[in-house]
């Protein structure tokens, strides 16, 4: 599943023992990416091609582990502060559940239709969605400013969609969905749920809203993917292989819960930043994705737009005047003592080894299959790349 961080959060209170903030940052990262590439492996390659019935298996596993994490640790405590009552469940809860189901379930969809790469880019729209949104319902004031930064985010996704020699409208309807889905959800949340007594740390929110996302992806499933699932594609795609899915999109929100209370809001903006460029670069490696330049630049631009508009021209001056005092500072010194702590400067090293090698690992294992007659078509343009083929070699996939 992707990402369901909630703008209007609560900071875990601090305590203990705890790591370097970076370390959050990193694992977050990790199993954002490793969940989204999961998921594409999943439906795309492996040939589990039921991505509500995927959307679903998802929400029920976080269900449970939700129920167990309550009753067995602190982690869900959050719950406690937060005023819930029957009418506020069906008036606010029900309806953002709703529509976080529909983003979750078209964001698994696209898969089947576009190449990671580009579903990140297109996916640099979502702010421009949101903003248009809190106009519409009059959450937000528009100005000259916010006109200007969303032409330009809009105008660099529509080129970077131009060079897109894979293109599929029904893959961008689902995206465009997914995007509305998630910008609608995001405003009804500020409307809804906005007072002090109702903020909710990712963990928490998914305590409350996965239980009716499951049921609404059920009730979509009895009218789609139920008629045709056949269980021996269960079999063959392996029920441990979706445990650990499930488990990777789960650790996910552990992992939004630490990274929002050991950072700050400027931290969160630039590792999804950093997070979408990474997903762009893991697509053109393991998948062999091709990007045009014309898509290089447009997704520049909509990057350059995304954070103007996440951390303002001040903020941008300020972080490139300190980039740049850094970087004098490690050159004059050689890298001696500006890099900082050395068991931190070690874990980031070794933490580059391990990537390096696993990218690595996934390219000497590149093979080819063609698919049988009377198989399942639908293919997306990164299913005849790489792949995670080394999965198979560890019984993972049929």
């Amino acid at each position: 599943m992707t990402n369901p961080s909630l703008p209007i959060t609560e900071k875990p209170t601090a305590g203990g023992f705890s790591l370097h903030p970076g370390f959050y940052v990193l694992n977050w990262m990790f199993f954002s990416n490793m969940t989204i590439l999961f998921n594409k492996w999943l439906i795309d390659t492996a040939g589990f091609k039921y991505p509500v019935l995927l959307t679903c298996w998802h929400l029920v596993f976080a269900t449970l582990a939700t129920q167990i994490l309550a009753k067995t640790t602190t982690l869900v405590d959050g719950r406690k502060r937060v005023k819930m009552t029957g009418r506020v469940y069906l008036r606010a809860v029900v309806p953002i559940g709703v529509l976080y189901s529909g983003s979750l379930v078209c964001s698994n969809l696209v898969y089947l239709y576009l190449n990671v790469a580009f579903i990140q880019m297109l996916k640099a729209a979502a702010p421009v969605a949101v903003l248009f949104i809190s106009w519409v319902w009059g959450v937000a004031n528009p100005t000259l400013e916010n006109v200007v930064n969303v032409i330009g985010i809009a105008f660099g996704v529509f080129l970077a969609s131009a060079g897109e020699i894979d293109f599929s409208w029904i893959g961008f309807a689902f995206q465009f969905g997914g995007i509305v889905f998630e910008a609608m959800r995001l405003v009804m949340i500020q409307l809804l749920l906005s007072g002090d007594d109702m903020k909710m740390d990712p963990l928490v929110s998914l305590y409350y809203y996965a239980p009716v996302c499951a049921v609404m992806n059920i009730i979509v499933g009895l009218f789609t993917e139920f008629r045709t699932f056949q269980i021996a594609h269960l079999w063959d795609t392996g029920v441990f292989v979706l445990i650990l899915n499930a488990g990777v999109a789960f650790m996910l929100n552990v992992a939004s819960v630490f990274l929002i209370g050991k950072t700050s809001s400027l931290v969160l903006t630039l590792a999804g930043i950093l997070k979408a460029i990474l997903l762009v670069v893991a697509s053109v490696i393991i998948w062999q994705t091709t990007i045009t330049l014309l898509q290089f630049l447009g997704y520049s631009i909509a990057l350059f737009g995304l954070v103007y508009y996440s951390i303002g021209w001040s903020q941008i001056k300020t972080l490139g005047a300190g980039a740049a005092a850094w970087s004098a500072k490690v050159y004059s010194n050689g890298f001696g003592e500006a890099t900082g702590n050395t068991r931190i400067r070690r874990a980031v090293t070794i933490a580059l080894v391990v990537l390096i090698t696993f990218m690595l690992l996934i390219g000497f294992s590149r093979h080819s299959s063609e698919p049988g007659e009377g198989e399942r078509p639908t293919q997306s343009p990164d299913s005849e790349g790489w792949g995670f083929s080394w999965m198979s070699y560890l019984g993972w996939s049929q």
